[in-house]
This record gives C-alpha cells, structure tokens and sequence, in this order.
C-alpha cells in the first residue's frame, strides 16, 4: 500500500481501538465509537484493496473496478447505518474522493489516490478527534 494512503488507513485503525474504551462515558460518545470502528474495519480494507488493485492494474484491470465498486458499495452502506453526522460526513467526503477516482478511470486517467488516503486520515481525526 503506498505511505499516502497506509499511514492514514492505520492511523484509522489504531485511533479507533484506542477511542473505543473511553466511549463508556455517554451513549453518544459510545455510538460514535461504535460507528468509527464498525467503519474503520470495513473501510481500511477497501481501500487497501482498491490500492493494490491499482497498483497491480497492468495484470488484472477489473480487478481494480471491482475494488472501488466495493469501496462505494460499503461506504453507501456505512453512510446509511451512521447515526453520528460528523462520522456520516466524513463517509460522504471519503465517498467524493471514491467517485473522482471513478471519474478518472472512467476518462482512462491515472486517479490520483492521495485524496482518497486524505479523507480516510479525515475520517480517523473525526473518530479520534
């Protein structure tokens, strides 16, 4: 996975594991946990998945169309299960990132995946923050 979008993607993860104990103080804060490490999980995945994907594009091209569509498909997902706005916002800008990289593979471009690793680093400040 390019440093770009790894640091952020397991900063994600770590942020999320650390945040979770301290969400027994209000239900809100536990819901916001909760979502951030149901998130995390799945979205850490994704995007190290698309990233591969891209990287190894020359061997296997569907397989990177395959990868973004999974991405989209569970952020779609998580967005509509987020009951956190600041988590749900965060998702919908990691979802602007996915569909610009749409955009650029659909105009035969190389997309450029450092927005993307941008808005996971966002999601984490959201989680952690």
């Amino acid at each position: 996975m390019p440093p770009s979008i790894a640091r952020p993607a397991t900063l994600a993860v770590a942020g999320l594991i650390a945040i979770l104990p301290l969400s027994a103080v209000s239900c809100s804060a536990a819901q916001k946990a909760l979502d951030c490490g149901n998130t995390a999980v799945r979205i850490t995945g994704d995007i190290s998945d698309v990233t591969t994907a891209f990287n190894n594009a020359s061997n296997d091209s569907a397989a990177a169309g395959q990868a973004l569509q999974k991405l989209k498909n569970d952020l779609d997902d998580l967005g509509k299960n987020s009951k956190n706005t600041d988590v749900a916002k965060a998702i919908t800008d990691l979802n602007t990132q996915v569909d610009k990289v749409q955009q650029a593979v659909n105009n035969k471009q190389a997309p450029d995946l450092k927005p993307l690793g941008d808005a996971a680093g966002n999601l984490t400040q959201v989680c952690t923050g």
